[in-house]
């Protein structure tokens, strides 16, 4: 299997972590958006990442369909076996998601607008439900072990991002969160060289 991917993108490195974790034979190609590859739009017509590409099947896009993927290949290998911890682990995922996709709406507002006509209001919009969701985060983190879920993925590669493109601006006042990545690295060490980082 291939994982379209880029290395700066919050839900490539969710679902690489996840691969990684379950021992997956998962192999990471390195693609531009902005350039529409074949090879990316022949696999997600949307043309975004991440893409999984299977050996004569079809491709599995969307971050969460591709955890899904990866949960139902290892047996329930990525989220609890049982229905109401499994929900827990699912709605956290999709709360760092949701969080994600609120800081992506500031950074492609203010890189895809020239200055002028950027449009503050709708930041400030995104970074309250940003701050609002960190609260709530800060205030019930999810146990962190040996057994690892979806959600946790989500929050290494939400933290990971936050690092990237906004550090300094979210750690205040969230000491839980700000030291969070440290107890995670101890049940994957791999997170360092797999979270979202600038391209070298």
């Amino acid at each position: 299997m291939k994982l379209l991917y880029s290395p700066t993108s919050p839900y490539s490195a969710k679902a690489r972590m996840a691969a990684k974790y379950l021992g997956l034979d998962v192999e990471s190609v390195t693609t531009n958006t902005e350039e529409s590859p074949e090879l990316l739009t022949g696999n997600n017509p949307l043309g975004k990442i991440p893409v999984l590409i299977r050996e004569d099947m079809p491709s599995v896009y969307d971050s969460r369909a591709i955890m899904q993927y990866f949960n139902r290949m290892t047996k329930n290998g990525l989220y609890p076996r049982n229905p109401e911890k499994r929900t827990e682990a699912e709605v956290f995922e999709a709360l760092c998601d949701g969080i994600t996709d609120c800081l992506l709406a500031i950074v492609y507002e203010r890189r895809m607008r020239p200055a002028e006509l950027v449009h503050q209001p709708w930041i400030d919009r995104q970074w309250v439900k940003v701050t609002r969701g960190l609260d709530h985060i800060e205030a019930n983190l999810p146990k962190t072990n040996k057994n690892l879920h979806g959600g946790h993925f989500a929050l290494a590669a939400l933290i990971g991002y936050l690092g990237l493109r906004f550090p300094g601006q979210w750690e205040k006042g969230r000491p839980k969160l700000r030291n969070w990545t440290k107890k995670f690295e101890k049940f994957f060490p791999a997170h360092a060289d797999m979270v979202p980082q600038a391209p070298k």
